[in-house]
């Protein structure tokens, strides 16, 4: 396996330019799979706080940055949507967001905001015991006693020091979403419509917006709280 990133094939969603070098970092192993941005990238190309990997190195050092309520300790370590990130010497707190076109941005919020993060349910399995584990869009897991309440395509909200469950948003019609992928990535609006597809083919799902409405696959979109994304207001 190449330990090397070329600029010109990372995921859309990364917030790099593709044309100013070669090879830039490439994400280590943990969440969100390919689609996880280094969290070096975050601290030099988005955010300017740094200017190279040993001064990154330095910072997490001093474990002044949390990713989700925990310290972080991998340059590497790959960031991704709906992930907290928490600068505790410089009281800055930020969601990862999702902007126009799908890249991955980071919206400011404040303290008692960083305390969470929400998560879209993608696979609910029952457990030795009787438990039931709900896997998250990142691979993260958690076991709660009772999932009746949750399927697939909802969203919940997890408190970053206790891992409970502090909010449950179903994916119905009525809910407000987020695109997240696609050409409609970054646009948020209500589900006025989920189109069931016989067969294997993918559902859809309709959402009207401000400004009308547009129609995608309902994997590209995630439910999500009505005060989301005014955190920073």
């Amino acid at each position: 396996m190449t330990r090397h990133q070329k600029r010109l094939s990372v995921p859309k969603s990364w917030p790099v330019e593709r044309k100013t070098g070669t090879f830039t970092v490439k994400a280590g192993a943990g969440p969100h799979g390919e689609a996880g941005v280094p969290l070096i990238i975050v601290l030099r190309d988005v955010l300017g706080y740094v200017d190279s990997k040993k001064e990154a190195q330095y910072a997490l050092n001093h474990q002044s940055i949390l990713v989700n309520g925990d310290v972080a300790s991998d340059v590497r370590r790959p960031i991704g949507m709906f992930d907290i990130l928490a600068f505790v010497q410089r009281e800055e707190y930020y969601r990862v967001f999702p902007d126009e076109g799908g890249r991955l941005a980071l919206t400011p919020i404040d303290a008692d905001s960083a305390s969470s993060r929400l998560g879209k349910i993608v696979n609910k399995t029952q457990v030795s015991g009787g438990d039931f584990q709900l896997t998250l869009h990142d691979g993260a897991t958690l076991v709660v006693e009772d999932a009746s309440e949750y399927s697939g395509k909802d969203s919940i909200v997890v408190d970053n020091e206790t891992k409970d469950v502090v909010a449950h948003f179903p994916y119905e019609e009525g809910a407000l979403v987020t695109a997240v992928n696609g050409q409609h990535a970054g646009e948020i609006g209500e589900v006025t419509e989920i189109i069931v597809t016989p067969g294997s083919g993918n559902n859809s799902v309709v959402v009207e917006t401000e400004d009308g409405e547009f129609e995608t696959v309902e994997q590209y979109v995630v439910v999500i709280d009505e005060n989301f994304t005014g955190d920073d207001e």
